[in-house]
């Protein structure tokens, strides 16, 4: 039985791959910054998991702790999907985001390469580093942010690469499409479209949808981070991404179709967000060739899982806040 020790676990992402690696029958010990949420957004309490424990410890507060904690598991494997990661919102406190995204979490690199128990830590990190790009990219392209948020994680990335070749740390990074599915926060597009339409609210379309994305289901996000996770060669970079591309208002109106709703009735048009990239597309064969991977679950059949998910939920997460709340 592996020991994974999946920092960020409340996160969508991280709520969702503790949930598949304990399907996998690995011993998963998750460390997130707040109390867990409720039950509707952790998918590993969805299921009758027996080797999870979850401690509430903080990245940029609690790293003494954090890594009292990895020494005395010993895991094979660390996996960080912490992350300040709201892009609009940087700009209005960009202090937050580099002192989360690039100066704790090189503070943690550096305490973890000392860890020689370590076979891989797995560095989440996120396609803004690019800043727009058109066609698919390759994990070669080079990085060009444009918001505090993507500067920051960039930060981090590059900082990595001189752990790697400095001292051989054994850092394998992601880098997914938009991801979604079940389980994840109000404030993004998918959940947030079908909970406004059963509510009976207006939907905000910044800019009026116009820049496009490839949406990836999280369950296919959380086999391929475990494919890497185990198989990944040390130093390298992996996009996870599907080959569909759709423009956000393209995205809501599929939705709108599929629940009967009309779909001008359902959306405002507004400005849009500073520094909001109009695309960014990732090649993923790399990922596909070298660890035998791909995607399973179409777009249609996860927005109809998430349709379902909200229904099923919809007493409880009516009362959930609707839009992102910030954590310094």
């Amino acid at each position: 039985m592996e020991n994974v020790v999946v920092v960020g676990s409340n996160s969508f992402s991280g709520a969702s791959f503790v949930d598949f690696a304990l399907q996998q029958g690995a011993c998963v010990t998750g460390l997130s910054r707040s109390v867990e949420p409720i039950d509707a957004f952790l998918p590993y309490k969805w299921h009758d998991h027996g080797n999870f424990r979850f401690h509430e410890l903080d990245l940029n507060r609690d790293l003494r702790e954090i890594m009292v904690l990895i020494r005395d598991i010993k895991p094979a494997y660390v996996v960080n999907f912490a992350a300040q990661s709201m892009v609009g919102e940087s700009w209005q406190s960009p202090g937050d985001w580099f002192m989360t995204n690039a100066v704790s979490t090189i503070k943690f690199h550096d305490e973890l390469r000392q860890c020689d128990f370590l076979r891989r830590y797995v560095h989440v990190s996120t396609p803004e580093v690019y800043g727009s790009c058109s066609g698919f990219v390759d994990e070669s392209f080079p990085f060009n942010p444009s918001t505090p948020y993507a500067v920051s994680r960039a930060a981090a990335d590059m900082s990595l690469r001189t752990f790697h070749t400095a001292y051989n740390f054994p850092v394998v990074t992601t880098r997914a499409a938009n991801v979604y599915g079940p389980g994840q926060q109000l404030y993004r597009i998918i959940p947030r479209t079908i909970l406004f339409v059963l509510l009976g609210r207006k939907l905000q379309l910044h800019g009026g949808g116009t820049s496009t994305r490839s949406f990836i289901h999280i369950r296919d996000v959380a086999d391929a981070t475990w494919k890497i996770m185990q198989r990944g060669r040390i130093g390298d970079t992996y996009h996870i991404s599907t080959s569909e591309v759709v423009s956000v208002r393209e995205l809501v109106e599929r939705i709108c179709a599929k629940m009967g709703s009309v779909f001008d009735e359902c959306v405002e048009v507004v400005g849009e967000r500073m520094g909001k990239d109009s695309a960014y597309h990732l090649g993923s064969e790399k990922l596909r060739t070298e660890l035998g991977w791909h995607d399973r679950i179409s777009l249609d059949q996860g927005i109809d899982e998430c349709i379902q998910w909200v229904r099923a939920n919809i007493d409880a997460l009516k009362h959930q806040p609707l839009n992102y709340i910030h954590k310094p």
